[in-house]
């Protein structure tokens, strides 16, 4: 059970879409992990016995909320033979058997710490190799060990042949097939469901293939059905306007990735009766594309085939996200970890695109991060903002972030539902950030 404390004498800056920063505060932690008192330090008296750590000069945030996240590699290149679709069978076999189990495992653990460590409090998954991110949820939630909040998803559900099949996909041909994969999901115990309602642009077979509509929406209306009886939000891989389209009226609640939005698509975003908070949001990915873009095939090793869908995927991206912007649908913030140059200590990278390339302001893209994040997957009642009643998710930093996300790279701390970790440390990949630097 964690100690309860006090930070003392802080400067809160609250996530939320203005940049609010309240100075001279003291927020008060039970043994619960929950935050039990926030007001100014000079009207606030911390329990006796409590811990008092004076934070003066320092920053307190919200915990970050990483919606889109992968947790099988660590993000560096993955080898040539691992993306070949010959071996992709092979690959699956291995990953499901009883030694591909224990490796992913103990990848899965090591990246949600990673995470936790570089100021993510909270995690969603969404395309596992099986279910061994479930499992690792399940031990930090008994307390096994220190850990951030894990949604897990498991497999994704494909259709054969689909995206994310069959390394990382349960795949099906039909809506009561598509309905099946859902209900072993949920039984499996996990907290998020996600679908791939297009062909994506790693294992894309030709130019433009990227974003071809694959699971019908009576596959997907089948699964979204099975999640939302069970409380389960749903995500869908979409990367054209036809497949949000399609994921929107199936009843999906995010959509990852994105591309140009047209008038349906922007109603059913803002009123979608069939989701299960009645909205759906868009969770755009910069990070994962921009590479396959911006640097020299001879670095990434994309084939041409991936490049050129990469670029047409990116520039469609950027249409959802500023067509999403004008019309004030939700948009959260997501990296979709582990792939190519994603690496799992990188989510300010992210918000600090969504500055650069997506037209946010640096504390609209903070707010992606944390508040609207909570909401669009349901937690805002316990986590995303530093209130009271809410588990204490938060980070220490030297510098106010909206001034800079680099303020994440170096933290001094780390809370995650009360647990304290003190100046906690990643092992980075100096070439791979020279490279992204360099944007």
């Amino acid at each position: 059970m964690p100690e309860p404390f006090a930070f003392s004498d802080v400067t809160i800056v609250t996530g939320d879409r203005d940049g609010t920063v309240l100075p001279g505060r003291t927020i008060v932690v039970g043994a619960n992990g929950k935050i039990e008192q926030v007001g100014l330090s000079a009207d606030t008296v911390v329990p006796a016995g409590y811990k008092v750590v004076d934070l003066t000069g320092r920053f307190v945030v919200p915990g970050l909320i990483n919606a889109h996240a992968h947790l099988f590699s660590n993000g560096l290149p993955l080898p040539k033979i691992l993306l070949k679709e010959s071996t992709a069978g092979v690959l699956a076999r291995f990953g499901r058997g009883p030694v591909g189990r224990r490796l992913f495992k103990k990848r899965a653990k090591a990246n949600v710490l990673t995470q936790l460590y570089s100021g993510v409090t909270t995690i969603r998954s969404v395309g596992d190799v099986a279910y061994e991110v479930v499992e690792v949820a399940d031990e930090i939630e008994r307390g096994e060990y220190r850990g951030p909040r894990v949604l897990g998803s498991g497999p994704l559900l494909a259709i054969t042949g689909g995206h994310g099949a069959p390394q990382i996909a349960l795949t099906s041909d039909s809506p009561w097939e598509a309905r099946r994969n859902a209900r072993i999901n949920v039984q499996r115990g996990v907290k998020a469901i996600k679908i791939s309602a297009t062909a994506g642009v790693t294992d894309a077979r030709a130019i433009g293939y990227a974003g071809r509509p694959e699971m019908t929406e009576e596959e997907m209306a089948a699964i979204c059905e099975e999640a939302h009886n069970a409380g389960i939000r749903v995500a869908a891989h979409a990367q054209s306007t036809a497949g949000i389209r399609a994921s929107l009226r199936a009843g999906a609640d995010t959509i990852e990735h994105g591309a140009a939005l047209d008038p349906e698509v922007i109603d059913l975003f803002l009123d979608n009766p069939r989701s299960l908070s009645g909205f759906s949001a868009l969770i755009p990915t910069i990070l994962v594309c921009l590479p396959l873009v911006k640097l020299d095939q001879s670095i990434t090793g994309a084939s041409d085939v991936v490049r050129a869908n990469a670029a047409m995927v990116f520039e469609e991206m950027m249409r959802g996200i500023e067509d999403a912007r004008q019309h004030g649908i939700a948009i959260g913030m997501g990296t979709d970890s582990a792939l190519t140059y994603v690496t799992h200590y990188d989510a300010w990278r992210e918000m600090d695109l969504l500055v650069r390339y997506g037209g946010f302001a640096p504390a609209q893209a903070f707010n992606a991060a944390t508040q609207t994040n909570a909401r669009i997957l349901g937690l805002d009642d316990i986590t995303g903002s530093i209130e009271t009643g809410k588990d204490a998710d938060l980070v220490v930093l030297d510098a106010n972030p909206i001034d800079g996300f680099r303020a994440f790279v170096n933290l001094r701390m780390v809370v995650a539902r009360g647990d304290m970790i003190d100046t906690p440390s990643v092992t980075r990949h100096a070439e791979l950030d020279a490279r992204l630097d360099s944007f």
